[in-house]
Formats: C-alpha cells, sequence, structure tokens
C-alpha cells in the first residue's frame, strides 16, 4: 500500500516503524507456537531440533505423538471430559449471558454499570481466587470433584464473554421491530424467537464459543474443583509435564491451537455477518 503524498519525512518514517513494532509483536506472541507446531512432528522423544529435522530429512519427522495420542486411554478420557464439560459449560452460559443481556438492554433497567460489573467480574477477579473460592463453596454443598460441579464454575467463566458480545449486538438492534410485532398481536414468546432471536444470534454463537474456548483451554479452576474423573485435557496436558514429559502434549497443544483458530476464524465470520444484518460495512 503506497504512503499518500503529502506524508513528510516524519510520517513516513512513523509509517514504517508502526509496522515493524507490530510486527516485532506479532512475532513475540506467535513464536512459540511457530516452533512448537514442527517440534510435535519430531520423530525423537525430545523437545528439540535433531539434526534430521534441521535438515528436512524425512527420517527425522514422524506422526508417532498423535498416534500416542489418539491411542491413550487417559488422553481419550481427557478429550471426552473436555468436550462433555465445554459443551454443558457453553449451553449454560449462552442461556444466562443472552438472558441477562437481553436485560440489560431494557431502558428502564436499573443500576445498569453496577449489574455488568458484576457479570463481568469472572473476567477481572484473578482465576486463582476464583477457583479457591469455586473449591470451598462447592465443597460446603458436596459438588467439588463433580461433573456438575466443574460445569457450573466453568459456565461462570464464560457467561461474561455471552453477556458482552449479545449486548454489542443488541447496541444497534432497532427496538421498533418487537413493539410493532406486539401491535400485530404476537406473544413477547413469538415476537423473541421470530424477531430478537434471529437478529441476534450471530452475537449468541460468538459468545458461546468463546465460552467454550475458555471451558477447553481452563486448567487453573480444574485443579481446585475437579476430581481424577474430570480430568480435562488441559489438565493432562500439566500432569504429563510435572510427571512425564514427551512430545505427545506438543502434538495435543498443536491441535488444541487449530481447534482455536478454527473456531476464532468462525466468531470472525459470525461478527461479518451481523455487521451486514444490522447495515454495517464488515471491517
Amino acid at each position: 500500500m503506497s504512503m499518500p503524498a503529502y506524508y513528510t519525512t516524519k510520517d513516513k518514517i512513523w509509517h514504517y516503524t508502526f509496522r515493524v513494532i507490530c510486527f516485532a509483536i506479532f512475532f513475540f506472541l506467535l513464536a512459540p507456537i511457530l516452533i512448537m507446531i514442527p517440534l510435535s512432528f519430531n520423530a525423537q522423544p525430545f523437545f528439540t531440533f535433531t539434526r534430521e529435522m534441521l535438515t528436512l530429512n524425512p527420517d527425522g519427522f514422524s506422526l508417532r505423538w498423535y498416534q500416542d495420542f489418539l491411542e491413550s486411554a487417559s488422553w481419550r478420557r481427557s478429550i471426552q471430559n473436555s468436550f462433555l464439560i465445554g459443551i454443558a459449560a457453553t449451553i449454560i452460559s449462552a442461556t444466562l449471558g443472552t438472558l441477562a443481556a437481553l436485560g440489560l438492554s431494557r431502558s428502564e433497567m436499573p443500576a445498569k454499570g453496577l449489574i455488568m460489573g458484576i457479570l463481568i467480574s469472572p473476567m477481572i477477579v484473578p482465576l486463582i481466587i476464583s477457583a479457591a473460592g469455586m473449591f470451598f463453596f462447592f465443597s460446603s454443598i458436596n459438588l467439588a470433584q463433580t461433573y456438575l460441579g466443574v460445569i457450573l464454575a466453568h459456565a461462570a467463566l464464560g457467561t461474561p464473554f455471552v453477556v458482552i458480545t449479545v449486548t454489542a449486538t443488541l447496541v444497534g438492534f432497532d427496538h421498533s421491530l418487537t413493539r410493532a410485532a406486539a401491535n400485530l398481536g404476537a406473544s413477547p414468546t413469538r415476537t423473541f424467537f421470530k424477531i430478537t432471536m434471529p437478529l441476534i444470534l450471530p452475537g449468541i454463537i460468538s459468545g458461546a464459543l468463546f465460552a467454550f474456548i475458555t471451558s477447553f483451554d481452563e486448567i487453573v479452576v480444574v485443579l481446585f474443583v475437579a476430581g481424577v474423573e474430570q480430568r480435562t485435557i488441559p489438565r493432562e496436558m500439566w500432569s504429563g509435564i510435572r510427571e512425564d514429559i514427551s512430545p505427545t502434549i506438543l502434538a495435543v497443544a498443536t491441535i488444541l491451537v487449530l481447534i482455536s483458530v478454527a473456531l476464532l476464524t468462525v466468531v470472525e465470520l459470525l461478527r461479518r455477518r451481523g455487521e451486514r444484518l444490522r447495515g454495517m460495512s464488515p471491517g
């Protein structure tokens, strides 16, 4: 992209300096991932690049760690737990977050700022504090080390993401549509499912995906609340790093990165679709 003709020498220097800074930040964030992915194909049980890998010798590369991941009973159990807990927590987060956002969007809602602050507090409070509080609370009601306890804990962490995304979607919502539906005799339930729901659905799905990613990658709360039967993929990875360091962990991490990238791509596509539905130009 060429620079405008009116740019001064100082503007041109800042133009290139800004791009160098952005490149350095992205490289700093992505370098660990870029190193981890090829190491997951290492034929040797090491966390370093072997001579064969550096010379691109096919003998230095292998899928053995991905095979070990798929054939291990403990890893399969952790996959099942992660998806079971993640999906259940996402459903709860999407339901509660959407209801909260709809309430906050109403003009007669009192103390919006205070309520919003309370709802998004799980995003602000350090996880170690939230995890400790959840552990003592769930222990008192016999929900610690149970699937329900882990699901509720993850739902509490994912709900703020749904609240924020749905609230942002409702900012451009035309409430005259719901008033017109009421004037035509539609019940509130029919109005919600026929008018409100289709228009805010991209925001709900985006928030649900963020909630799922949060649950899928969560480790701190799992360490406090979950038991042996509720070991998720991050919990299994953490145990593997402490007890049995193996490139299988790199293979799992690579798969998680790919899943996260796929979900975030879907979120971006939904964001653009939501902007088009509101008559905005996707940017």
